[in-house]
């Protein structure tokens, strides 16, 4: 089942000598349950494509549908709601609030909802993350990994279409980074959760499905 479609997706900054194609006319699916990497150097376009993805930016042109909707027929407060409900977000730098714990972190998608709170699934969480030791500590009390397992926590916590993970290991050191990677990995087979990652690193990119490359805010492979 097709989760995600992206047609002709273009997104161009500046204009005349100053314009830079960002992205050309990027188009691919991703099926429900799948990993896919996308890889390329600085500047290629790969987070520009990630933050399209999410509904973070809006395209020059071209259309990204999320489980057959098309997202950029949302006004911009319909899209932050299902950008919210729908998408999880992981950050290189975390992105954690540091005057919330660890689990206020976690279920903040959820309390910004006004949704019920689940504590099982919470307690599931914290114990799958590594982190039932470390619930009430805040974010400068943490590690990097934790605090990388903490926004994990927080982009899984809802129950999203999609997860989409902006270079996760790029401010970790080597363990900690493994550490991530076996987490994605097992986020998206154990919970069958779709995944799509960007990483430089072609050594981690390998734990993915497919991976898609990127030159140029162009697709030049896939493999």
């Amino acid at each position: 089942m097709e989760i995600l479609k992206v047609q002709n997706l273009t997104k161009i900054y500046g204009k005349d000598s100053a314009k830079v194609i960002a992205l050309d006319n990027v188009s691919f699916s991703v099926e429900k349950g799948e990993f896919v990497a996308i890889v390329g150097a600085s500047g290629s376009g790969k987070s520009t494509l990630l933050h399209l993805l999410g509904g973070v930016d809006r395209p020059t042109s071209g259309k990204v549908f999320i489980d057959g909707k098309d997202i950029f027929e949302f006004n911009d407060d319909k899209l932050a709601i299902f950008r919210r409900r729908q998408v999880g977000l992981i950050y290189q730098f975390y992105n954690l609030i540091p005057i919330l714990n660890v689990e206020e972190n976690i279920v903040l998608p959820l309390s910004l909802d006004n949704r019920e709170i689940d504590k099982k699934r919470v307690n599931e969480m914290l114990k799958i993350l590594g982190l039932e030791k470390r619930r009430t500590h805040l974010p400068n009390e943490l590690s990097g990994g934790q605090q990388q397992r903490t926004s994990i926590g927080r982009a899984l916590i809802t129950n999203p279409t999609i997860i989409l993970a902006d270079e996760p290991t790029g401010n970790l050191d080597s363990k900690s980074s493994d550490e991530i990677v076996a987490l994605l990995k097992k986020s998206n087979k154990e919970f069958k959760q779709t995944i799509i990652m960007i990483t430089h690193n072609m050594e981690i990119a390998k734990i993915a499905d497919r991976i898609i490359k990127i030159e140029d805010g162009k697709i030049v492979k896939e493999v």
